[in-house]
């Protein structure tokens, strides 16, 4: 299979430090080329899935034995919508690295793939605990998202019901978190509330990552729902607010 092109600006020296100790260990010219592969998977991840799975397919011919190499075909295949190709990735990654970061991701190809009682299974899974507040926060919302798929809507809801809702941190998740909590109570019969968590996701929402400001709107029949406008009241502090 013949490699897709690297632009002539991509040089190895853009990869983290770490990334490029890993790579020491083949020789030197394949540890550019796999570099620079490397370097246009990470590019191309947002604007062009399918190229950035190529490159990194064509790291992973290189260099199959590095987990960071793996680690960006998992992530690449996962973007792509191939989710028993990145759980397959993401499990070699976690037993050739011992980390449990992605374990999120791999909950959530469970899910692509209709099995949702792995992804719980898997939500559960004691490593979890010792991921960041933004990890545990994601599988916090698949897992959310594996009861849904199971039609307990309500349970979703509560499974999402946490302090971290009232977050003041500027964090995608923040957003992703709140949204994930109104879409469950809408799912559950609670539109007003719901309503009011669209609005909150909305306001956190500061990359427009998710269309909360749209289905606040919908909700209410208006055309534009935000807190900030002075227009909505403020909902009250507890999670259920």
């Amino acid at each position: 299979m013949p490699d897709p092109p690297i632009d002539d600006d991509v040089t190895p020296d853009e990869l983290d430090n770490e990334v490029l100790a890993e790579l020491e260990s083949l020789s030197s010219g394949t540890a550019r080329v796999v570099a620079r592969h490397l370097v246009m998977a990470g590019r191309l991840l947002d604007d062009d899935v399918e190229a950035a799975y190529e490159h990194a397919m064509a790291a992973r011919r290189r260099a199959t034995r590095l987990g960071v190499v793996r680690e960006a075909a998992g992530i690449a295949a996962y973007r792509s919508g191939r989710y028993a190709e990145a759980l397959a990735e993401l499990r070699t990654v976690r037993r050739m690295t011992g980390s449990a970061e992605y374990l999120p991701m791999m909950a959530d190809c469970e899910r692509g793939l209709g099995r949702p009682e792995r992804a719980l299974d898997l939500a559960g899974d004691p490593a979890i605990t010792g991921l960041g507040i933004a990890a545990r926060m994601e599988m916090l919302i698949v897992a959310a998202g594996a009861r849904r798929d199971l039609g307990q809507d309500a349970a979703a809801a509560a499974l999402l019901q946490v302090p971290e809702l009232r977050s003041a941190a500027n964090e995608g998740w923040v957003a992703r978190l709140r949204y994930a909590y109104a879409d469950a109570l809408e799912a559950a019969g609670r539109e007003k509330e719901a309503r009011r968590w669209f609005i909150r996701a909305a306001e956190a929402d500061v990359d427009e990552e998710t269309d909360a400001a749209e289905r606040a709107a919908a909700s209410d029949g208006s055309e534009v729902a935000t807190a900030s406008d002075g227009s909505e009241v403020e909902p009250e502090a507890g999670p259920d607010a």
